[in-house]
């Protein structure tokens, strides 16, 4: 079936699924397979669980008219999700970045909400079937998207734009991550700014932190929209204020100030923030509203979240991790004032790929020049750099870390949880 008569079909029946499991009825199933599974063995009971149609890329074992035999199944539902993305044609921000992304992705998201009908990536789908899926849930109402874009490897960006065709732009940072898929830090910057020489193509404009070197050189150029801090000649510039643990900080709009007092833990989350008043700025809401946006904005999924326990104080920055996100999370927490003592528990960071043993051993000579009172290390990678002591404890995963805190609870501390997703920190708040 061609991408044409695909989309008249998805007209009729405009909500898309992936997972066998969640078949909302008159949904269409996209049989995707990967190493270790293979949707189109599901195709048959994704419409018995309500499904209108199934589109799989190996022939069905049973002639079923209401299964769509294509030659790729991802390949169908990205050209048809670019497609939607072509009739649309709304304002569209794509966001990537090594660290805050889905943060900046939110607070543009809530403060564009005070006047627009924004449809906006949900929790994490970043990738080459997240973005497509993002598209496809958006509809006439809408009126901007903004869309998170992940990368692993190069070209992976460029992909994505082409699927999701962006007129706008932001890269809020560059960093060590995942180098296991970019073999060194050049590559990395060269993948992130795929996003930059696609609006650099169709004439788009980028959001740009003007504090960071290598993002205003490459943007040099293009239409750009400048933000930053400290900077009154910028479109966006603010004063951080506080971030004790909440930032605080102050921006002007014309001849008034604006203190806005958000729910984000520690000073790196300006620069997400300040991206956010620049982008909403631009479009037009005002600053009363773009404020209040961002101070109602509450964290979620374990992102720069404070919480407070029967027995402890916690700050909980465990969705992801690599160095630079990391250094950043440890230098906030090593300057929070409190009378209480201080402990963290961080995870290893995985991705790294060649460079990992080289950056974990740097961290690890950064740990001890903090003064922190106890020091929890989950991974197995930690032990090749440091022995157990009275105050440095080694855990293989966070399964040996519950049993200890089962064992010695730990109560009456400000304690910092860091670390990548696959380490599940997580799992450990509920002993905490």
């Amino acid at each position: 079936m061609e991408t044409a008569e695909l989309y008249n079909l998805f007209l009729q029946y405009p909500v898309v699924t992936t997972d066998s499991r969640i078949c909302p009825k008159d949904s269409l199933f996209f049989a995707l397979k990967g190493e270790r599974f293979n949707g189109n063995l599901f195709a048959e009971k994704a419409i018995e669980s309500g499904c209108a149609y199934a589109v799989v890329d190996e022939p069905p074992e049973c002639e079923n008219d209401r299964i769509i035999l294509v030659k790729d199944t991802l390949e169908a539902l990205q050209k048809l999700a670019n497609w939607h993305r072509k009739k649309l044609k709304i304002p569209l921000i794509g966001i990537t970045g090594t660290n805050g992304k889905t943060t900046t992705k939110e607070l543009i998201a809530v403060a564009l909400s005070k006047e627009f009908k924004v449809a906006y990536t949900q929790g994490n789908l970043n990738n080459q079937i997240g973005v497509p899926i993002t598209l496809l849930s958006m509809n006439r109402s809408h009126e901007i998207g903004v869309v998170e874009m992940g990368a692993s490897h190069l070209g992976d960006i460029r992909e994505l734009c082409e699927i999701a065709e962006p007129n706008y732009g932001i890269i809020t940072n560059v960093g060590k991550a995942h180098m296991e898929g970019f073999g060194n830090f050049e590559n990395l910057v060269d993948a992130k700014c795929e996003l930059y020489d696609f609006i650099r193509k169709s004439e788009g404009k980028v959001f740009v932190n003007k504090d960071n070197p290598i993002l205003y050189e490459r943007s040099e150029g293009m239409g750009r929209i400048l933000y930053g801090k400290n900077d009154p000649s910028l479109f966006a510039s603010g004063t951080i204020a506080d971030a004790t643990p909440f930032l605080e900080f102050d921006w002007s709009f014309f001849d008034s100030s604006y203190r806005v007092k958000t729910r984000l833990v520690g000073e790196f989350n300006f620069d997400n923030a300040i991206a956010a008043v620049a982008a909403s700025k631009f479009f037009g809401i005002n600053a009363e509203r773009i404020s209040t946006a961002l101070e109602e904005y509450e964290p979620t999924n374990y992102r720069s979240q404070f919480k407070r326990t029967e027995k402890n104080d916690l700050i909980i920055d465990a969705y992801n991790a690599n160095p630079t996100s990391m250094k950043a999370s440890l230098e906030f927490f090593s300057s929070v004032p409190t009378s209480l003592p201080k402990m963290v528990i961080l995870g290893e960071m995985n991705e790294l790929g060649e460079s990992s043993d080289e950056e974990h051993e740097k961290m690890i000579q950064f740990l001890k020049r903090q003064p922190y009172d106890k020091l929890y290390l989950v991974g197995a990678v930690f032990s090749r750099w440091i022995r157990e002591n009275e105050d440095i404890r080694l855990f293989d995963d966070v399964n040996q870390l519950i049993k200890a805190l089962k064992i010695e609870p730990v109560c009456n501390y400000y304690i910092l949880l860091k670390g990548s997703h696959s380490v599940h920190l997580e799992k450990a708040i509920g002993h905490l």
